[in-house]
């Protein structure tokens, strides 16, 4: 599972790139507030078909900051996929802006729990997150596995100059093509919270999606997943 893409994922960390570089692209920004008041329509933000990846961005009635939505095709199997996404600790090494990550509690072979520190510029206090993932493994029958991936701000204690995430939902599916091929479908919605404009926000999660794919598609080439032999913390098949 998803960012250096829950979603992906998510997603997450979406919000804690450095924004300054960003808003100097004013044509950008304008049509991101234009395209905000266009509610609850999902928006292609973009298409890469050599690399087969696709984001969309929704503003959603009620919410400042974007929903997000990503398609890709991955060159990699269930497993190697799986292996990538069980692998807490190196989740840092292709999830956006992610400066740390670390299981906190392994609940049983479809549940756990992992913290997450999301690099902030300048002054801005880093964000951290709690993130509750619940595995819903592959069978023949429903023909995917799953990730169902939820903040859970009260898990631990608040951290010292670090500012809580309040909201990290969003779904991962993955669906095997053939064996060498997966469709990856992600969905979801993330709140950095504390005090950073919403148009800065949403203009990054404009490309962090995007990042995060690429970042895990580097990741599923590397010989420690696709040849991985050793038994997975978690379940991905029945």
């Amino acid at each position: 599972m998803l960012k250096k893409i829950s979603i992906l994922v998510f997603a997450v960390g979406t919000a804690l790139s450095p924004v300054i570089s960003y808003a100097a692209a004013g044509d950008d920004v304008d049509e991101l507030r234009a395209d905000s008041k266009r509610k609850n329509e999902w928006i292609q933000i973009k298409k890469d078909r050599l690399k087969q990846i696709t984001t969309w961005a929704k503003q959603e009635e009620g919410k400042n900051i974007r929903s997000f939505k990503v398609d890709m095709v991955v060159d990699a199997n269930l497993e190697t996929l799986a292996r990538v996404h069980f692998d807490v600790e190196n989740i840092k090494r292709w999830f956006w802006e992610t400066k740390e990550s670390r299981l906190l509690k392994k609940v049983s072979d479809r549940e756990y729990y992992y913290y997450q520190v999301f690099n902030a510029p300048l002054t801005i206090p880093d964000r951290d997150t709690i993130v509750h993932v619940i595995v819903e493994p592959f069978n023949a029958k429903k023909g995917y596995m799953a990730l169902k991936c939820n903040a859970a701000p009260t898990f631990m204690p608040p951290q010292p100059g670090r500012t809580r995430v309040q909201s990290q939902d969003y779904v991962v599916k993955f669906t095997p093509i053939d064996k060498n091929t997966t469709h990856l479908e992600a969905e979801g919605y993330i709140d950095p919270g504390g005090v950073i404009p919403s148009w800065a926000i949403n203009f990054v999660q404009r490309s962090a999606p995007y990042t995060s794919m690429l970042g895990l598609a580097r990741m599923v080439q590397l010989p420690y997943y696709r040849e991985g032999s050793g038994a997975l913390d978690f379940t991905y098949i029945e």
